[in-house]
């Protein structure tokens, strides 16, 4: 448990002055409980155990009173404890959250492709909800518990300097280190189940996911009762998981319980038989039970913090995850590329799988250059490497004489724009999701921009036009409307060099041509990497790319490689057929 901790109070230092404050005032509810109750309830006791009327109703009244105003002290106290507990709790969680976040946002692509969608969600909420738990459900047994302890058991020593025969009734603490053995023992087991509760959650949201993202597929495959099978195993398997949790969590209380109980009956038996007086016995069967009471509550305490441990091993999981694409110590300062792409001698691959193998190309500014092959020879990559989404293994990338290395990412990219065979939209205005391709544009300059594209006419046909809601992942546009708006970011955004990954596959043959018109005039200037899967798309390509097994088999224009290259003609009559 002080490991754990420790690791929680570690999280807890940016406001340490706010939790000293609380366990300041959390120690003083802590000793009036233990303490200031137990002496209380005794001289109460005295006073209707001796049956006495000889004493001044003002003096009753008074010592009465004490009671009132003592939980008033513990009352008041408590609160400003758990308030402020719950504060610094509340406020690691979403620096921690936002720390998560920000870190997502600067690992590599890599990185996501190794890892589920859900199991991401997962960590970043159910992880850290589970740890919200513990920092702040339990914040008022962390400040007053050990308190209450402590002030039960000076009692105690006191009422022993006072008495010697209630020294004998000490005898029932004795059982107190036997409630260690099983605390230490279930925790151990309790962090092993959560932690496998937590990846069995991270499943289930996985599933959901999955499912959710693939809607249509679903249906029209008819994979409902599939899915309905799969998911329902996964939720049981939780279940399972999640049942484990509460064994081990609620099994700690009656274990303690029946240790205190035991302890209790023996200072029962114990203090009749050396014949303690009976307000004397009050104060320290009132002082023992306060004794046992926040072991009880502490053992609930291990349990929680370990649970909350096992969760922030998951979060620091990814947080430590590397990010791979550095900054350069010493960025080189440019404001725009002209757009000369160099690759020398690069390597790459995707864990032990290589992807490229000691390419060498020259792409001049203003040159549209296609790449072509067959699926998985390189294309995707050779494309992705001039954005740094990935680093090289090997070899440099060189834009305008400059390792892409040596600029800084942001730099890097506001000078390429990407447009992908599946655009992605956010949840938002179709006018800010056009935006997003330079996010200080005019309303103005937006709306060019999609004309450029050809998307004015349709967005004017939305219910609310350019403030429309495209829903999530733009699904209430239609595939081509969808890519006309991701266009329009490209046209929006001007910079010198583009990516186009089939740009205009998702298009209809007429809107196709329209804007393989727009895209001769928005080439003119830049250098445009175009991945070709379909050959009637690079009829204007200046120079293309041949690739096979991650190497470049050959380069040139059509006429050329169709001559020349056996690859290239198997590619282009099998399309042409």
């Amino acid at each position: 448990m002080l490991k754990d901790l420790k690791l929680f109070l570690e999280l807890l230092r940016p406001y340490k002055r706010r939790v000293r404050f609380a366990l300041f005032i959390g120690a003083i509810a802590g000793l009036g409980t233990g303490a200031g109750i137990t002496f209380g309830a005794g001289k109460l006791f005295a006073i209707v155990l001796n049956g006495s009327h000889d004493r001044d109703l003002r003096e009753v009244i008074l010592m009465a009173s004490v009671f009132p105003v003592l939980f008033l002290i513990i009352g008041v106290s408590t609160f400003l404890s758990t308030y402020h507990l719950n504060f610094a709790g509340l406020a690691v969680i979403r620096d921690l959250r936002r720390d998560l976040f920000a870190h997502l946002q600067r690992l590599p692509i890599a990185f996501f492709q190794r890892k589920k969608t859900g199991d991401l969600i997962a960590r970043l909420t159910a992880d850290t909800q589970a740890m919200q738990y513990a920092l702040t459900i339990t914040a008022r047994d962390l400040a007053i518990a050990p308190l209450t302890f402590l002030g039960a058991v000076s009692m105690l020593a006191y009422k022993g300097w006072e008495n010697d025969g209630v020294v004998y009734v000490y005898c029932s603490i004795a059982l107190l280190p036997l409630v260690v053995l099983p605390v230490r023992k279930l925790t151990k087991k309790l962090g092993e189940k959560a932690k496998a509760q937590q990846e069995e959650l991270s499943n289930v949201t996985s599933d959901l996911s999955q499912n959710i993202g693939a809607a249509k597929e679903v249906r029209a495959f008819n994979l409902q009762e599939r899915e309905n099978t799969r998911f329902s195993n996964k939720v049981s398997e939780l279940f399972r998981s999640q049942m484990k949790v509460v064994k081990y969590t609620f099994a700690l209380s009656p274990i303690v319980e029946i240790i205190s109980s035991i302890g209790l009956g023996s200072a029962f038996v114990i203090g009749y038989h050396q014949g303690i007086a009976g307000e004397e016995f009050i104060v320290i069967f009132t002082a023992l039970y306060f004794s046992y009471s926040p072991i009880k509550r502490i053992s609930y305490l291990a349990g929680e913090l370990k649970k909350g441990a096992e969760s922030l091993k998951r979060i620091q999981e990814i947080t430590s995850e590397p990010i791979h694409i550095d900054e350069p110590d010493i960025p080189v300062s440019i404001e725009s590329l002209q757009g000369k792409i160099e690759f020398n001698n690069v390597s790459f691959s995707y864990g032990d799988t290589p992807a490229l193998k000691n390419i060498h190309a020259s792409i001049e500014p203003g040159c549209v250059c296609a790449l072509v092959g067959p699926s998985g020879a390189g294309k995707s990559t050779f494309a992705n490497l001039v954005p740094r989404f990935y680093d090289v293994n090997d070899g440099c990338i060189t834009i305008d004489g400059y390792n892409i290395r040596d600029l800084k990412t942001t730099d890097l990219r506001q000078n390429i724009a990407v447009v992908s065979q599946d655009p992605v939209l956010f949840d938002d205005t179709i006018i800010e999701n056009i935006r997003l391709g330079r996010q200080d544009a005019t309303d103005q300059d937006v709306i060019e921009a999609a004309r450029q594209a050809f998307a004015d006419e349709f967005i004017k046909d939305q219910p609310n036009g350019y403030k429309t809601i495209v829903g999530e992942r733009g699904t209430r546009l239609s595939g081509g409307q969808k890519q006309r708006i991701a266009i329009a970011r490209a046209f929006l955004r001007n910079a010198p060099i583009l990516i186009l990954d089939e740009a205009t596959s998702a298009l209809d043959s007429e809107s196709e041509k329209k804007i393989q018109q727009a895209l001769n005039q928005l080439v003119v200037g830049k250098t445009v990497l175009m991945i070709a899967h379909r050959f009637s798309t690079i009829r204007n390509a200046h120079k293309i790319i041949v690739f096979s097994n991650g190497e470049i088999d050959d380069e040139g224009s059509h006429a050329d490689l169709y001559d020349r290259c056996k690859l290239y003609r198997n590619l282009y009559d099998q399309q042409a057929s």
